[in-house]
């Protein structure tokens, strides 16, 4: 087997951004490395993801639950794995991800009571390793950013126009429960955390990507 490292955050923490420069560093130092990205939107597999985030079934997040939803996106990481990366991986390839089966922990709890937190996680991470069969991941990068950072940086992604966020990113009260959803999982399940700012104001690319890196190293 290989090993799944998992570059996990909310919108506008620089996910992919991170993830690229992972993999880029670890191919350097001559490891078998490999990046993916969910929801694979290039692929078929991800037409539930896409019609969801768009509002086909309701403008805002609640309006489809917590577990329909994550079956959307589980269909399309086992796709992506049966036919993209998963042979990589079990010939001991490096995965990196950028959003993963953690990203459903984080945006579905927000969904849910907090005393229900527990019994969907653990539902989640059941149906998606345990009985859909895709790999857990060995390491979680968790990188936080204040939600407000993240609207302002999402907001300069779209260059102002709010019309193209999709249903997650324009709600703030959504985004906002899914901050703590975050800091639940990253403590509950021993996500390593990278504080991406400081002050209200973003560290730099390089900065971030270096301290990401040392603790991939520590870990490998």
């Amino acid at each position: 087997m290989g090993k799944l490292i998992v570059i996990e955050g909310l919108d506008g923490s620089g996910k992919a951004t991170q993830a690229g420069l992972l993999t880029q560093s670890l191919s350097e130092a001559g490891l078998p490395v490999k990046q993916v990205s969910f929801p694979n939107y290039q692929s078929d597999s991800s037409a539930l993801v896409k019609m969801y985030l768009s509002g086909a079934f309701g403008e805002k997040p609640e309006d489809v639950n917590a577990y329909a939803a994550s079956m959307f996106y589980a269909v399309d990481r086992y796709a992506s794995y049966k036919s993209g990366w998963g042979g990589f991986y079990h010939k001991g390839g490096i995965i990196v991800a950028d959003r993963y089966t953690t990203s459903n922990a984080v945006h579905q709890c927000s969904k849910l009571p907090r005393d229900q937190w527990e019994d969907y996680t653990s539902w989640l991470f059941e149906q998606e390793y345990g009985k859909i069969g895709i790999p857990s991941p060995d390491l979680v990068v968790y990188l936080r950013v204040d939600s407000q950072v993240s609207q302002r940086l999402m907001t300069g992604r779209y260059q102002g126009d709010e019309s193209k966020k999709d249903i997650h990113e324009k709600d703030l009260d959504y985004l906002a429960k899914s901050r703590q959803a975050a800091e639940y999982c990253a403590a509950r399940f021993g996500w390593l955390t990278v504080d991406c700012a400081r002050e209200g104001v973003m560290r730099s690319i390089q900065d971030i990507h270096q301290e990401v890196l040392d603790l991939v190293r520590q870990r490998l």
